[in-house]
């Protein structure tokens, strides 16, 4: 017992009590050819697009090298001590110290190296509260619309009047936050509600598309819809909002250790421009101390630049037409593009 069904391509499918044709090339189809084809559409297609361009190679190289040094380099690199070279060294006089030492006599790139993990477990939580809270807020409000809507919105447009830097300087003062994950998220906390804001307004047009109306016809559930439908769309501007929060993370709690506002409780990159400043008059006496500030200040810029030419380059492994492109699925096209990586 078998019926022919229409396709959507014009032709038929053979139906039968064992399933449709479909169907069994589906079963044919060995687990170890779906597996390879999952992982070259998931994967390996993608990281093709991203390093195509030349933003995310420069960017990811950049920060793979902080993420490394925040990781294996504080297993290679022994912590800095007191008295283990001359006040003051220079930089690149003696390379067991390349970067000079400070006022006591640590090593420079010894505390650069354990100041990375702080930096990076604070830039980290302020993407996750600030990106999660925004995502959240500003998908359902931009989805949902009526009194939903007016209500999320309502709470951002309260923590947007507030001010900001205030603010973090007062729950600074108040809690006194030794935790670098801690000082990520308090510092995160004015940050989300624009984000959110942006969201809603790409959601609310993107709900009236027809893809979205096809979705909801055949009744999908919100949380499918939003999930498989609408978090792709908005995508690249997440990451690259991502991005933007962990620098403004790192730029604030460099200045917040730089004035004095958070405590100076482990090694710390806007602690070292404070300590420079302060007792080693940096910009007084640069040609004593200068170069005592000069590093940390360089690598506030270098994992800053990284950080947004990663994201920026992220932008085309959103793009349909660039997936296809790079796909081993239509070798032409790759031997296409293959001119201009």
């Amino acid at each position: 017992m078998s019926e022919k069904e229409p396709r959507s391509d014009g032709g038929v499918t053979q139906e039968s009590i064992f399933g449709t044709d479909d169907d069994t090339e589906r079963r044919r189809t060995p687990p170890a050819e779906r597996a390879r084809r999952a992982f070259d559409f998931y994967i390996a297609t993608p990281f093709r697009v991203a390093w195509s361009d030349w933003r995310t190679r420069i960017g990811g190289v950049g920060v793979l090298f902080y993420l490394l040094m925040g990781t294996v380099g504080v297993w290679l690199v022994p912590p800095p001590q007191i008295n283990e070279g001359p006040y003051y060294l220079q930089p690149f006089v003696d390379w067991s110290m390349p970067l000079g030492t400070d006022n006591l006599g640590r090593g420079v790139f010894k505390t650069l190296v354990h100041s990375t993990p702080a930096m990076m477990k604070m830039a980290l939580a302020g993407i996750v509260f600030a990106v999660g809270v925004a995502v959240l807020v500003g998908m359902i409000a931009g989805y949902k619309g009526g009194v939903v809507d007016t209500v999320l919105m309502t709470i951002a447009d309260v923590f947007i009047t507030l001010p900001g830097l205030p603010l973090i300087i007062v729950l600074a003062a108040i809690f006194s936050p030794k935790d670098p994950f801690i000082v990520g998220t308090i510092i995160a906390i004015d940050q989300w509600p624009g984000l959110a804001r942006m969201l809603r307004s790409q959601v609310l047009s993107l709900r009236e598309e027809d893809f979205v109306e096809a979705a909801r016809s055949i009744g999908l559930s919100t949380p499918t819809i939003v999930g498989q439908e609408l978090v792709p769309k908005v995508a690249p501007f997440v990451l690259v909002s991502a991005a933007g929060a962990a620098v403004a993370v790192i730029f604030q709690s460099v200045a917040l250790y730089f004035i004095g506002v958070l405590p100076f409780n482990s090694f710390n990159w806007g602690v070292m421009m404070q300590l420079a400043y302060e007792q080693g008059n940096a910009i007084s006496a640069p040609g004593r101390a200068g170069h005592w500030m000069l590093f940390p200040l360089l690598a506030i810029s270098g994992v800053s630049f990284s950080l947004i030419l990663f994201s920026q380059g992220l932008d085309r492994v959103f793009n349909p037409r660039l997936l296809a492109r790079h796909s081993e699925t239509v070798p032409e096209d790759e031997q296409d593009g293959a001119g201009d990586l």
